[in-house]
């Protein structure tokens, strides 16, 4: 806005922003700018205000909003505050009884289950990670569904709501009623931590709740999609998850997904032939959600067709499937020179700055491909791209789905490129 004896005057437009860069971001941005100037230049954050001296009519709206919303919430009861917040349902079907049990999972099966046995006393915290289908969730549920069955308070949350319940209680000034809500459960069940990496303030919410949560010998147990020494997870939080038990969970082998489709053939009433169980299972899928995807497809065709579920019709179904699907992981460097080979381009470019038309094409395809023939998660994508953030990564991947599906040109562009590397040795 100007400058007042050497000091940097910085609008802003509510009184909530000033005091959040006021307490977090004053000292980085006065040596930001001291770089610039070349001198000690100090900064002073300000609601922006009309020539009369007072604020516009939109923010004096927003202030008195907050204010009475701040009233209602300190007239109600504890309960009702509460209430705000959430934990998410658990689904009763995710159960220790239901989860198939083999040698790629059975000692993270085991670590669960005496987690929810002697909760808080033995594995605290307990961090499960797979990649995507691979049942951590389900385990996850399991524990939440054992420690209820027992009438202990729990809450169960995705790291989204988890966000989405810290930023509100900022905005809304009703940090305490957070602390309260988190920090009064018996257990804290958290999946898809990785989705907290790079937003410093909530990482900053969630130590302190899980310090506060740990001290009293409250069950933590949290879910990520790779090792917590190799998440982009801040370094103290990393500490936090290796200090308990970290425990992994790797693909089914053929016997487990066996078992698995045995499973999940019961509850579509169904009786799978032995041949049929071994043309399914003898394929490398490399999660449950496959297995299970491959297997409704089988069913459903059988019914189209009005035929039994035999070794043929479960080939026929399976045609595609059994005849392109990729054993082996393709190599981010292969993917990203396949997709700047297709568009013309060098790598680097992809994984560069620049923003121009066809480079953001290329970079959303080869960030759509990435997911589809790498066992890379969001955030490696981003990274193996130039550093993007992952939510940058799973906003590409879902228009890149949607673009599929109606541009014939485009999806003419990513057959080619999936020719090319399927072409490729690995």
């Amino acid at each position: 806005m100007r400058f007042d004896d050497d000091c940097l005057v910085i609008g802003t437009e509510s009184a909530f922003a000033a005091t959040w860069l006021e307490e977090r971001l004053a000292a980085t941005i006065s040596r930001a700018i001291e770089r610039i100037a070349g001198q000690p230049v100090a900064v002073r954050f300000e609601v922006i205000a009309d020539t009369d001296g007072s604020a516009p009519d939109s923010l004096h709206d927003k202030q008195r909003e907050r204010s009475a919303q701040r009233s209602n919430t300190n007239s109600r009861s504890a309960d009702e505050r509460d209430s705000q917040f959430g934990s998410l349902p658990l689904n009763p079907r995710f159960t220790f009884d239901e989860f198939v049990v083999g040698p790629s999972n059975e000692l993270a099966h085991a670590a669960a289950t005496r987690a929810a046995a002697q909760p808080g006393r033995v594995y605290n915290p307990l961090y499960l990670y797979a990649g995507v289908g691979l049942g951590k969730t389900h385990l996850l549920q399991a524990i939440g569904n054992e420690l209820k069955s027992r009438g202990m308070h729990l809450i169960y949350v995705s790291s989204e709501r988890f966000t989405n319940d810290y930023i509100r209680s900022i905005q809304d000034g009703t940090t305490e009623q957070f602390r309260a809500f988190y920090r009064g459960a018996d257990a804290l069940l958290i999946d898809d931590i990785q989705f907290i990496a790079g937003k410093s303030q909530t990482q900053e919410g969630f130590f302190h709740t899980f310090n506060e949560l740990h001290m009293g010998s409250k069950q933590l147990i949290v879910t990520g999609d790779e090792p917590a020494r190799q998440s982009l997870l801040e370094e103290r939080i990393q500490s936090r998850l290796e200090g308990g038990l970290v425990v992994d969970i790797q693909p089914p082998d053929y016997e487990t997904r066996t078992a698995i489709l045995r499973e999940k053939s019961k509850s579509l009433q169904t009786q799978l032939p032995e041949g049929v169980l071994d043309i399914v299972a003898s394929r490398p899928f490399s999660n449950v959600r496959e297995l299970e995807g491959a297997l409704n497809r089988i069913v459903a065709y059988a019914h189209m067709t009005n035929s039994p579920v035999t070794e043929d019709i479960a080939r026929k179904a399976l045609g595609d499937l059994l005849s392109t699907r990729q054993e082996i992981p393709m190599t981010p460097s292969a993917v990203i020179k396949a997709v700047s080979e297709q568009f013309g381009m060098e790598p680097e470019m992809i994984k560069g700055p620049r923003r121009t038309k066809e480079v953001s094409l290329a970079r959303h395809v080869a960030m759509y491909l990435l997911r589809e023939t790498s066992s890379l998660s969001s955030p490696q994508v981003g990274l193996a791209l130039g550093g993007r953030d992952h939510s940058t990564v799973l906003y590409a991947q879902k228009k890149m789905e949607q673009l599929i599906e109606t541009d014939p040109e485009l999806r003419s562009v990513v057959a080619t490129i999936r020719q090319r590397l399927a072409s490729q040795p690995r």
